[in-house]
């Protein structure tokens, strides 16, 4: 099965301070499932980064290079993704999260996610 991890994971795994719920553990551990990072991600790193400096922790340059080098898949956001956002209904306000939303949806691979608010969607999404 192909995930796309929710944001909160590309933090938490390089650290895994015990913030990582068990039941998402047991997925990440099956090696017959498939891991994407959204470069919708990054860009919300690296705008939190900007925002916070470098007491934010997380540079978003490592945590692409984190996730390359460990045989994550790297999503691109495509013109596909952005306008299947205006079909979603107004649940959550976050635009990063409407956005990996939608590419879980266009791309169909399923969302991983620790947010109850963005498993109220419809679609491919498990809530972990």
């Amino acid at each position: 099965m192909k995930f796309l991890l929710d944001t909160h994971f590309l933090l938490w795994l390089p650290i895994d301070h015990g913030a990582i719920p068990s039941a998402a553990r047991r997925l990440l551990a099956d090696p017959g499932h498939e891991f994407f990072f959204s470069a919708a991600s990054l860009w919300e790193i690296a705008l939190k980064r900007a925002r916070f400096g470098s007491g934010f922790g997380f540079e978003p340059r490592e945590v692409r290079r984190h996730f390359k080098e460990n045989g994550y898949g790297e999503l691109p956001v495509k013109g596909e993704h952005a306008v299947a956002i205006d079909s979603l209904p107004p649940i959550h306000k976050d635009p990063f999260d409407r956005l990996l939303i939608a590419q879980a949806m266009i791309e169909g691979i399923t969302l991983l996610t620790a947010d109850g608010t963005i498993a109220r969607y419809p679609g491919p999404i498990r809530k972990v």
